[in-house]
Parts: structure tokens; sequence; C-alpha cells
């Protein structure tokens, strides 16, 4: 074979390899772009999502990486991320939790009610936010360590059973829901924290507008509910404010403990329910 011919092969093997390495470098390019693409369109707007989801989806931490470098993602703390300069608030914090951790954690007590309408003199802006769950339900890092614009009180108790469910309901926020307390439950949430996060006339105020609740509802969450304080002071409000709903309430199988216990300080006992409440609360009529 002549230098020529020999000349024209090799540029003509050169050719085919440069062209098959463009070919492919372009298909991976393209792969990565629809991608990413996907990605941040499936994406909720103001919401967190965990590096541990991102991976079950096939996003590796390299790949995490590189979409951070190109000011895709922005690195929210050790292990979540949200989209490039989106404005994320604690909803959309709550979401992850709930929907891709699978945590036992929902917005409850007066936050519940508040974004239910139910504690509208508190104004339209929430600046404290009752989270509750079992007391083995531990929040990941990066949600305790940000600063979410507002106070956030985790409430993991026994007040229900684990895993009880009665008493939830679905808020759509956006493009996402999460998890909050109905009314019914949320008022029990709230009469909790009484007197030591919320006090005994808040509470009185608040359930001033609970006058639509479900007996039925009402009932069963008085039957599963742990606390002796909470079941008294409920129904000792409930029955101040004289809701038509309270006579629906079939109270003689729930468990109103014995002996007083003590709501307030330098209070007036109830008889009925057995608690010390404010003296102004006996004396005065709602």
């Amino acid at each position: 074979m002549s230098t020529i011919g020999r000349h024209y092969r090799c540029n003509s093997n050169n050719l085919l390899i440069y062209v098959y390495g463009f070919a492919n470098m372009s298909t991976m390019s393209s792969h990565t772009g629809s991608k990413i693409n996907k990605l941040i369109s499936e994406w909720p707007k103001g919401t967190v999502s965990t590096v541990r989801y991102l991976q079950s989806r096939g996003f590796s931490r390299k790949l995490l990486n590189k979409y951070k470098n190109n000011r895709w993602l922005a690195p929210l703390g050790h292990g979540a991320y949200t989209l490039f300069n989106d404005r994320v608030e604690w909803m959309g914090a709550l979401y992850p939790l709930q929907a891709q951790l699978d945590l036992d954690i929902h917005a409850g007590g007066k936050t519940a009610l508040e974004m239910k309408g139910y504690a509208h003199y508190l104004g339209d802006k929430i600046k404290t936010v009752f989270l509750y769950g079992h007391p083995a339900t531990k929040f990941p890092t990066w949600f305790k360590k940000h600063d979410w614009g507002v106070e956030i009180i985790s409430a993991m108790t026994n007040l229900f059973p684990n895993g009880y469910n009665e008493g939830l309901s679905e808020y759509r926020e956006r493009d996402y829901t999460v998890r909050i307390s109905t009314p019914e439950r949320a008022a029990m949430e709230m009469l909790y924290h009484v007197p030591s996060k919320v006090s005994f006339e808040e509470s009185l105020l608040v359930m001033e507008n609970l006058s639509s609740l479900r007996p039925l509802l009402v009932q069963n969450l008085l039957l599963n509910c742990n606390s002796v304080k909470v079941r008294r002071l409920f129904m000792y409000i409930a029955e101040k404010h004289a809701y038509p709903w309270v006579e629906q309430v079939d109270t003689s199988k729930v468990a109103f403990g014995q002996g007083n216990r003590s709501i307030v300080v330098h209070g007036m006992l109830d008889k009925k329910y057995k608690i010390t409440v404010p003296r102004s609360s006996v004396e005065e009529p709602i």
C-alpha cells in the first residue's frame, strides 16, 4: 500500500473515533440535561429534598455536587437540598419529613388552628410553630440547625398512641401538601401546653371559635387521649361555651381520672372536672 493510502486510512480511523466520541459526549450531555430538567420540573417549589430521597431516585452525591456547582441546587446543611434561589419556609421543610423520610411528625395544636383560620385574632403571620410526634421520633440535623424564621416547638409526646392518625388531615400549600391536625385534635394538642406554653385565657379565646366540631371525632379522640388534664380541660371549656355538639358527645366511657388537677396557681376548683381554673372563668359567664 502506498504512503498516501496508509495516511488516508489513518486519518479516516481518527475521524471515525472523533465522530463517535463527539456523539457519545453529546448523548451523555443530553442525558444529564434531561435528568436535571426532569428533577427541577418535578420538584415542588418552596420545598426541601433530602439526599436520601434524591439518591433513591438515582442521583448520586457526585451528580448532586455537580448540580450544586452549576447553581441548579443549593445545599441546606448536611443531607438536604433546595432549588437554587428558591424560598423555603417551615412548611416546605415539614414536607420532606413526612413525604420523603416518613417521620411521624405533623403540625398541630395552636398552629393547625391558625392555619385553618380559627385563631384569626393572633394575626396573619404564624410566629410559633407547634410540631407533634412520638417521643422516639428524631428531627434531622439540617432541620434543627436551620433558621426557619419562626419559633419551632417540637412536642414529642404520648398524648395519643403511637401511629394514631385519627384527627389528621392534608393541608395544601402551593404545589404540595402537609399533614396537620383537624380542629378537634388540634384543640386537645393546644390544651396539652396549658399553662406552660399556652395560657388558659388564650386557649379559652381560641376555642370560642370551635362551634362546629364533629362530636363523633371528638368522642373518639377523648377515648384515645392519654392525658387526664387535657380530657378534663377540653370538656370544661367546651361546656362553658355551650356548643350544640357537646350534647352529642358520649363521655360515659371517657376516663377522667381521680383527684384534683391544678391548671393555674391560686385558681378556683371546678367541682365537676376537678381542675383549678382562673376565678374569673368560674364567676363570669361567656
